[in-house]
C-alpha cells in the first residue's frame, strides 16, 4: 500500500511550502487539496453561480473535471476542465470565496473521493484542513502545523507579493479571521488536530528547520 503523510493546519501555517519540499526530499508526490477547492471555486465564479446555492454547486461539481499533475521539481499544475489554472486559483477573489465552497458537505464528499483515488496510486504528502481526521485517518504519519496569528498574516502578505498582487495587511487579517472561523466551525470536516498528529508550532522556525523536524519524525 502507498504511504500517506498528512499535514493539516490553518492558513499561513506553512503547510503548502513544507508539504511540497518534504515530498520532494522523500521522493513522494505532493497533493495540495486546497488547490482542488480553489479550482472549483474559480469554476463557480466563472459561471456566476450563487455560492449559497448548495444544490446547484453540487450538480456543477459533478460536471467538472479537476486534475492535479505533479512535476519533477515538486511543483503542481492544476487543470480545470483541461485548462491550466495554476496561477489563476491564487487570486484574492478566489481566496476570499473558497470557504463558501469548502463548507458544503456534498462538495467535500466529491473532493474526498478524488483525494482518496490519488492516494491509492501514489506515496503522497498531502496537506489541507481535515486530511488526517477525515480523508486519510489511517495515514502513515500525521502532522498539525500552526503559527501565531501575526506571523500567519506576515506569511500570507508574502504569498501575495510573490504573485504580484496588492492587498493591504488589514484585508489579509480580515480574510484570515474569516477563514479560521469558517474552517473551525463548519459541520463537516472542521479544522482540528487529529489525536495521533504531531503538533509543530512553526512561528519561530525557518522553513528548513520545519522540514528537518517533519522528516526526522517520519524517518
Amino acid at each position: 500500500m502507498p504511504k500517506i503523510i498528512t499535514i493539516d493546519g490553518p492558513a499561513g501555517s506553512g503547510k503548502s511550502t513544507i508539504a511540497r519540499e518534504v515530498a520532494k526530499r522523500l521522493g513522494f508526490t505532493y497533493l495540495d487539496t486546497g488547490a482542488m477547492y480553489r479550482a472549483f471555486t474559480l469554476k463557480a465564479i466563472k459561471v456566476n453561480i450563487d455560492l449559497e446555492d448548495s444544490k446547484g454547486l453540487i450538480e456543477l461539481i459533478k460536471k467538472t473535471k479537476i486534475d492535479i499533475i505533479a512535476l519533477k521539481d515538486g511543483s503542481l499544475k492544476v487543470f480545470l476542465d483541461k485548462e491550466d489554472v495554476t496561477l489563476e486559483i491564487r487570486k484574492p477573489v478566489v481566496t476570499q470565496k473558497v470557504s463558501f465552497i469548502a463548507r458544503i458537505p456534498g462538495i467535500r464528499a466529491e473532493m474526498v473521493k478524488l483525494q482518496r483515488e490519488f492516494g491509492e496510486k501514489n506515496d503522497i504528502v498531502v496537506e489541507g484542513r481535515d486530511i488526517g481526521t477525515v480523508v486519510f485517518p489511517q495515514a502513515y504519519k500525521k502532522f498539525y502545523l500552526d503559527a501565531d496569528f501575526k506571523e500567519r498574516v506576515r506569511r500570507r502578505m508574502g504569498d501575495f507579493e510573490v504573485l504580484g498582487q496588492k492587498i493591504s495587511p488589514q484585508e489579509v487579517e480580515y480574510d484570515l479571521k474569516q477563514r479560521d472561523t469558517a474552517d473551525m466551525t463548519r459541520k463537516v470536516g472542521p479544522l482540528i488536530q487529529a489525536k495521533d498528529a504531531i503538533y509543530l508550532d512553526t512561528t519561530r522556525l525557518s522553513i528548513e528547520q520545519t522540514i528537518e523536524k517533519v522528516i526526522s519524525y517520519i524517518k
